[in-house]
């Protein structure tokens, strides 16, 4: 029997793949699509602690293999998500890993305090600290004492809930930002948001989306992503989370060879609700086509 689970510091999961935040609702909307028990886990869509109206449209393009979005975290804010969507999350037979993000290093303490308070049924919290499409907001993960600090300050006041970070692409050196992370007590680094890009109507002069940049995601960004979280597993010093342009099993067994423990599948969820679950009844095949009965087996096998 193939044994899929797999270890992310105190995280446990029944399989690598997850659904990554943004681009699955709050699970409820894929319920035709998903057998949710067959998921490693479900990120729903980023909270923040006041309600959020978003950026103004339009807030998506799509590009050459891959799409421009400037949603801003369009979002009822965390008390809604704690009383309206949580109590529906929890019910679901898979791991739910609750993504926050914050104006400032003192919200993303208080809001990491709040969802610790309301935890029963969260099996981790993922903090985005890497949103790159929010006006007037701050790339935290950009700065590497910035997200160390946020990240200990958020597991002081969850001490026994597994912490992601999940990381920008944007910067010179990603493996700075990935030990900062793991220094400052997370368990793992999701590794990448979305890349910053833009679109323009040449003929009327104008950018397409309202924001006038957005985050570049999807199979345009894979090559990217991939790099950056064989970087990060270099280090080996925290696990990785892989994002972006995963949606084949081909996918995936790259991000695990380069050194993944999971991966999240996003943009594909748009176009094939159903990839996640593909993925995953195709592992096992997989696995056994390298001969490796695990999941751990295969991680960082890269040959280089």
């Amino acid at each position: 029997m193939t044994d899929l689970s797999v270890t992310l510091g105190r995280l446990t999961l029944r399989n690598p793949v997850l659904v990554a935040s943004g681009t699955f609702g709050y699970a409820k909307e894929m319920t035709a699509f998903v057998d949710f028990a067959k998921l490693g886990g479900v990120i729903p869509k980023t909270v923040t602690h006041a309600p959020r109206a978003g950026n103004k449209p339009p807030r998506t393009v799509e590009t050459a293999s891959g799409m421009l979005n400037a949603i801003g975290l369009d979002n009822d804010g965390l008390e809604h998500f704690l009383t309206h969507h949580l109590p529906y999350l929890r019910t679901l037979a898979t791991a739910i890993v609750g993504n926050i993000a914050g104006k400032s290093e003192d919200e993303f303490v208080a809001m990491a305090a709040r969802v610790h308070e309301s935890r029963q049924g969260l099996s981790a919290l993922e903090l985005n600290l890497s949103c790159p499409n929010v006006a007037g907001g701050t790339d935290f993960a950009s700065d590497p004492e910035l997200t160390k600090r946020i990240v200990r300050r958020c597991r002081d006041v969850c001490p026994d809930l597994p912490l992601i970070a999940k990381l920008t692409p944007n910067v010179t050196d990603i493996t700075l930002i990935a030990r900062a992370a793991a220094d400052g007590g997370a368990d793992a680094v999701s590794a990448v948001n979305t890349f910053v890009g833009m679109a323009v109507d040449w003929r009327k002069r104008k950018p397409i989306l309202g924001n006038v940049t957005g985050g570049l995601s999807g199979p345009a960004i894979k090559p990217l992503a991939l790099r950056a979280v064989w970087r990060i597993a270099q280090l080996k010093a925290i696990p990785v989370i892989a994002v972006g342009g995963i949606a084949t099993i081909d996918d995936v067994m790259d991000f695990l060879v380069v050194g993944a423990t999971a991966v999240q599948i996003g943009t594909a969820n748009f176009y094939d609700p159903t990839a996640s679950m593909k993925v995953v009844d195709a592992l096992p095949g997989a696995l056994e086509t390298l001969g490796a009965g695990s999941v751990c087996e295969v991680v960082g096998t890269l040959k280089v």
